[in-house]
């Protein structure tokens, strides 16, 4: 399983795992965007614990959503 994840990391990091990588770079910086958003609006109002979890729980609710029509190359 590890060698698996190696795999698929070198394979990105070379840039050969997905077919557009400016679309795949684009979703997950939209996806972190949404985390941070939600983060700092949630952080102004309750405690820093609450607003992270919420920033994560948004973040990894959008991803499946943003990430659905990836080509693999």
């Amino acid at each position: 399983m590890l060698g698996m994840a190696m795999n698929s990391a070198k394979l990105f990091f070379a840039g050969k795992l997905f077919k557009d990588n400016k679309t795949v770079v684009r979703q997950l910086m939209m996806g972190a965007g949404a985390g941070v958003i939600a983060g700092i609006v949630i952080g102004l109002f309750a405690p820093i614990w609450v607003a992270a979890i919420a920033a994560g729980a948004v973040s990894g609710a959008v991803q499946p959503v943003l990430f659905k029509d990836l080509k693999y190359a």
